[in-house]
């Protein structure tokens, strides 16, 4: 039809870290607003990595941490990539870690200005108190790990934190997915039942909730402030065993207003950059890319304009 749109080719991704810079200047991009990355404490870090070493009896594969290098040395890679600002995501596996950890990432997102104040939480009774108090001090991030912690997010001692966190309209990464593996508590039902008493959270899926892909994807379409990250999908790595679905790319551009750039970073197995290649040959067009590798996490994260961003990492 005469003035109809005419979808946007796609510009081949990066195949090496060096290449990132040039890539985002194609695409015209100030930076990448990656919402899934980790900074721990450093112990928890190498307890962290000890368990991929031991990936091939977890998994059944091999999962070599591909930058496994200093905090600092970390920052500067994550910087080169382009990330405007970094999050700095964990989680606790038991009671009692998630207010340590959140005073570790608060004193974190203090000595370093372009970190981004993460926090999580734990069901447990005083969640509420304490998250009431992150979102006090700054936090404008937060982390939820259901197959490591082992519970619902729907759990009912998680009410008053999930509350709270609607009404600040701070976005909340969930692993939720039933890989790389299953849990208890994994799938999409009991994040369904949380959305029917919070419509209105800014859940951000993790991984697109693989390999549970078309049921996350519903959920993003039926609830407007639900997100999906792309976190290791569509990588050579991860379609070994969770491979997109046939069609669900399609689903992904219909859905380009909530697909938010997500890497992972450190714990990856394969560059950074392989990321940002997995999503461009995909093929759904520069402005998809756009949206997916900035704007959509930009305005999650409330970065703002470039000026803000240089001015924050100075």
């Amino acid at each position: 039809m005469v003035g109809s749109p005419t979808p946007s080719l796609t510009t081949p991704g990066p195949l090496t870290d060096e290449e990132i810079p040039r890539y985002l200047e194609r695409l015209g991009l100030p930076g990448l607003a990656d919402i899934h990355v980790h900074f721990l404490p450093q112990n928890m870090l190498d307890k962290v990595w000890r368990y991929f070493d031991r990936a091939e009896e977890t998994y059944g594969w091999p999962w070599p941490i591909a930058y496994r290098v200093s905090e600092e040395e970390r920052l500067r890679l994550a910087r080169g990539f382009g990330l405007a600002a970094i999050p700095a995501l964990s989680y606790p596996h038991k009671p009692g870690m998630a207010r340590w950890l959140n005073d570790w990432s608060a004193d974190l997102a203090r000595r370093v200005p372009d970190v981004i104040h993460c926090a999580t939480m734990y069901p447990e009774p005083d969640a509420g108190q304490y998250v009431a108090g992150a979102l006090a001090a700054g936090a404008r991030l937060f982390k939820v790990h259901v197959q490591v912690g082992k519970f619902g997010p729907d759990d009912l001692m998680l009410e008053p934190a999930w509350a709270a966190l609607e009404e600040a309209g701070v976005p909340v990464v969930i692993h939720a997915g039933s890989k790389p593996l299953p849990g208890t508590f994994t799938g999409p039902e009991r994040v369904a039942r949380l959305l029917d008493r919070h419509p209105q959270l800014a859940l951000v899926i993790a991984h697109l909730g693989m390999p549970e892909y078309w049921e996350f994807a519903d959920l993003a379409e039926r609830f407007p402030r639900v997100h999906l990250d792309t976190t290791m999908v569509a990588t050579d790595f991860t379609e070994r065993f969770a491979p997109l679905p046939e069609g669900f790319p399609a689903r992904l551009a219909e859905l380009g207003d909530r697909v938010v750039l997500g890497s992972d970073f450190p714990n990856i197995p394969y560059a950074y950059a392989h990321q940002l290649y997995a999503l461009a040959r995909l093929d759904l067009g520069d402005d998809w890319m756009r949206k997916v590798l900035w704007e959509n996490g930009a305005r999650l994260l409330g970065l703002g304009s470039p000026a803000n961003l240089t001015a924050r990492r100075t």
